[in-house]
């Protein structure tokens, strides 16, 4: 009987620890998603970021709130998009939330602790938007579908009339100091209009003269269009490092020491490592600058909303990050395997 009993326990047992173990395994498999290191820890040590922001992914491996916020026409309704347990966007509560209407997006959330969400930018000195007021209007939510560590996720797509900012951020570079910025964007769907840029600009949402912004930019130029990547400060774009046409994911990444030189970085998000023109001298009137601090997304410092662009992901850090962080962000740009066919 005592034999009988333990070989009884034995296959009960047995299939509880294996259950048990899987249970184990599949934990350490999501913990191991959610641990790897994402941009904003990559850039920590040195150059900390000040504001993160993305409709893909977490920019920091310990980030758990929302990514953006989509409203919903038929209802004007709103609703988070948060993130599944590895770290990319729950793009099905999109999908379910704005089934059978349309959505757009409302607030693109700043991962940092600094909280400086994007909202539809204001009328600014060169443009007025179509929205109420003059403001510019959201993104269509659904515009842009890629795939990224094989799930499906929605970049923002700019079209003339649209852009994002926030006129009163915290801990951005102001009056010369050093910063970073990079975002992962397109060779597709630009135009040689002003301006698809995301990074510093002015508060006042006017045009306040050289040195006032120090904001990426990606547009073309030429018809048929070749692309190039360059700072935007302001009455002028610097750098103009040229993007292979047709690109379809691209990392585009600035630093500057804000008073004395700077440095233009590309890549294609899917592959291999930067290019770079290396550390170039501020242009004449522009040392030292002058940034006012605020954030812009595909627009100019003073609204000139009239560019295209796409964007995926972008970051603004507390000093000018040097080659090596700015490589480690790379790679980890390639490893998040962006994917997709998108629209020229």
């Amino acid at each position: 009987m005592q034999l009988k009993s333990n070989s009884l326990s034995g296959r009960i047992l047995l299939p509880t620890i294996i259950l048990f173990a899987l249970a184990i395994t599949l934990a350490g498999v999501a913990s191991a998603q959610t641990a790897g290191p994402r941009p904003c820890d990559l850039y920590a040590s040195a150059t900390p970021c000040v504001a993160a922001f993305s409709t893909t992914r977490a920019l920091y491996s310990a980030y758990k709130g929302p990514l953006y916020q989509v409203a919903r026409q038929s209802d004007q309704a709103h609703t988070n998009i948060g993130l599944l347990p590895d770290g990319y966007a729950n793009a099905a509560t999109q999908d379910t939330f704005c089934a059978h209407t349309s959505c757009t997006i409302t607030k693109i959330y700043d991962q940092s602790p600094n909280h400086n969400d994007l909202t539809p930018a204001p009328p600014g000195g060169a443009a007025r938007g179509p929205g109420p007021d003059g403001y510019d209007i959201p993104a269509a939510a659904d515009a842009l579908a890629a795939t990224v560590a094989g799930h499906k996720v929605y970049g923002v797509a700019i079209t003339p009339g649209m852009g994002y900012r926030n006129d009163s951020p915290k801990q951005t570079a102001v009056n010369g100091q050093a910063e970073g910025v990079y975002m992962v964007t397109s060779a597709l769907n630009l135009n040689e209009k002003c301006c698809f840029d995301f990074g510093n600009a002015e508060a006042n949402n006017l045009d306040n003269k050289a040195g006032h912004m120090d904001a990426i930019n990606i547009m073309c130029h030429g018809d048929p269009c070749h692309p190039d990547a360059g700072l935007d400060m302001e009455d002028g774009i610097y750098g103009h490092l040229k993007v292979p046409a047709g690109t379809i994911f691209v990392t585009d990444m600035g630093a500057s020491d804000g008073q004395h030189t700077y440095a233009i970085y590309q890549g294609n998000a899917q592959s291999g490592t930067l290019t770079t023109t290396g550390a170039i001298p501020l242009p004449n009137g522009y040392q030292p600058m002058r940034q006012e601090g605020a954030i812009i997304l595909g627009i100019g410092g003073d609204n000139s909303n009239w560019a295209k662009g796409y964007f995926f992901e972008g970051v603004m850090t507390q000093g000018m990050p040097n080659r090596r962080a700015m490589e480690a962000v790379q790679s980890n740009i390639v490893a998040a395997r962006y994917t997709g066919q998108l629209k020229p």
